[in-house]
């Protein structure tokens, strides 16, 4: 999860923070002015800073309260959003960047209203299964689409007018205003560094070597920082001069200046209001849904569609999210590099309080994580987004009323540049499709009806449980003087292997995978049963 530090200042600060430059034709967005320029770099070493304190703080009170093994920080996928969408490159949005920090701040504390109530854990139930699971591949393709561009990846891709989007690769001299490549297509080295961090990456990962998407990243990086060579980072210009000062601490604690607290809560303006309902409706189903396909990776997740300990896990989301903000940062969410650590065999929130203790140590290092170029950690997009396309293989492809409205789950988010757009489009074409043949069905008394045989019954396992959150049905029971079973919606979850023995079932909790013990085995006598456990 370390890459997220560099990853996660460079997408913010290209929001320009707080800024201020006066847009010209010569000079649209301002990338030219060097003062500028100079205080956004600021803004990126302040969200440096900001994004490993956040991440350490969520991730410790996700383990403490939630007991679950997941980390948390800064959401990739909605720090974008927040960036490109919300605030615009160099502050070209309609929305300041003050006033989206005030939105996510005020976001979080309704969010806590609502994982209280179960609102959030209902939302995480009734979304159809395979809308959910397009969630996290159509958020693995936006991260992708982020790491092949060249403001915060390997510039592989670069905008044409005509097409929209081109083969790009060319150097920065090469680059019109605008951003489209002139001459030299393929020909930036920066591009190739890039390219074999990828290869580096995807190797690494074949071996299963611990760590290899950040040695990846630091062995790019590495190669950048010399002044001397073709792919530096640090060229001999002001605001490298300026970047290779702040390089050379390296150990350091940087003062936050530019983003810490920076609020504005101007509640008269419609501006303030555009951005609360787009991070609310962005994060109701973004970060629902991430948080879900992360403990469905880990076995959590039961079979009403619900985790383990998720209202917990919400109200952490909650708090942190408030908390993020005051830092100047988008809202936090769980992270797919969890699942190295499931693999590893975490199983309870100590994984979760080890992996923050190394976001504390990382404080003291913010020179060095503000010197990665964006084309070391641009691979990291690409193969974090393979990563988390890789659920693609779980949606129900066989019946076209739930195959559909998946995809367009997942091909709407790279396509609009936003999260939002694609989970809306996958609901509603969910809803119309599906409603338009249970209305045909019902009409013509079952006459005309597609096949169901291959439909997807999420509803059944979704609404088996109440949706009245357990702290609430106790003071009901309390209330009418009934007793009251806590464990009366024990949660039955992926991982549990259940064994029929001549005596009954046997549930075991450990985890083991169904491809390495057999769900039904037959015991003939009690040596074999304990030769069985024994191995």
């Amino acid at each position: 999860m370390a890459y997220i530090i560099s990853v996660n200042s460079s997408i913010i600060s290209d929001s320009g923070g707080t800024c201020v430059c006066e847009f010209t034709e010569a000079d649209p967005v301002c990338s030219l002015n060097e003062d500028y320029m100079s205080c956004v770099y600021q803004v990126k070493l302040d969200l440096i800073m900001g994004t490993t304190v956040i991440a350490m703080i969520s991730s410790i009170l996700l383990g403490v309260f939630a007991n679950l093994p997941i980390g948390m920080a800064p959401g990739m996928g909605l720090n974008a959003y927040f960036t490109y969408t919300v605030v615009g490159f160099h502050g070209s949005g309609k929305v300041s960047y003050e006033t989206a920090l005030a939105a996510v701040f005020i976001e979080g504390l309704i969010f806590f209203v609502l994982s209280i109530f179960g609102i959030r854990q209902w939302l995480a139930r009734i979304i159809p299964m395979s809308i959910k699971i397009a969630m996290g591949c159509g958020i693995g393709l936006y991260l992708c689409f982020i790491g092949v561009q060249k403001s915060a990846g390997i510039g592989l891709v670069s905008l044409d007018m005509s097409t929209l989007v081109t083969l790009g690769g060319c150097p920065t001299e090469a680059l019109s205003a605008e951003g489209v490549c002139q001459w030299g297509r393929m020909e930036s080295g920066t591009l190739y560094m890039g390219l074999l961090g990828l290869v580096m990456m995807a190797i690494l990962l074949m071996y299963r070597v611990r760590g290899a998407i950040l040695i990846s990243i630091i062995f790019i990086a590495i190669t950048s920082w010399p002044r001397v060579n073709k792919v530096t980072y640090f060229p001999y210009t002001p605001q490298g001069d300026l970047m290779f000062d702040y390089f050379k601490k390296v150990v350091t604690v940087h003062k936050m200046e530019h983003t810490l607290g920076r609020f504005d809560f101007n509640l008269t303006g419609k501006d303030i209001w555009i951005a609360l309902i787009t991070f609310l409706y962005v994060d109701i189903m973004d970060t629902t849904g991430t948080m879900y396909s992360m403990a469905r990776y880990g076995g959590f997740t039961d079979k009403a569609g619900d985790f383990e300990h998720s209202t917990w896990a919400f109200m952490t989301d909650a708090i942190t999210i408030t908390i993020g903000s005051c830092f100047g940062s988008s809202p936090c969410t769980a992270f797919i590099e969890s699942g190295a650590g499931i693999a590893e065999g975490g199983r309870t929130g100590i994984t979760a309080i080890a992996t923050a203790f190394g976001f504390f140590v990382s404080i003291f290092f913010s020179p060095i994580f503000a010197s990665f170029p964006p084309w070391s950690t641009g691979p990291a997009l690409i193969i974090v987004g393979s990563m988390m396309t890789s659920g693609i293989r779980n949606i129900n492809w066989d019946y076209p009323g739930d195959a559909i409205p998946a995809f367009i789950t997942l091909a709407i988010m790279p396509f609009t540049y936003s999260i939002a757009y694609g989970v809306i489009g996958g609901i509603i074409s969910y809803v119309i499709i599906n409603g338009f043949a249970y209305v045909l069905d019902k009409a013509t008394g079952g006459y005309i009806r597609p096949d169901y045989s291959q439909r997807e019954d999420w509803w059944t396992a979704a609404m088996s449980r109440s949706f009245v959150p357990t702290w609430i049905q106790f003071l009901i029971a309390k209330s009418r003087g009934q007793s009251f079973d806590w464990h009366k919606d024990e949660y039955e979850f992926e991982d549990d292997v259940k064994l029929e023995t001549p005596t009954g079932v046997i549930t075991n909790h450990s985890g083991i995978s169904q491809d390495n013990i057999s769900a039904r085995q037959d015991f003939t006598s009690k040596a074999e049963k304990t030769e069985y456990y024994g191995s």
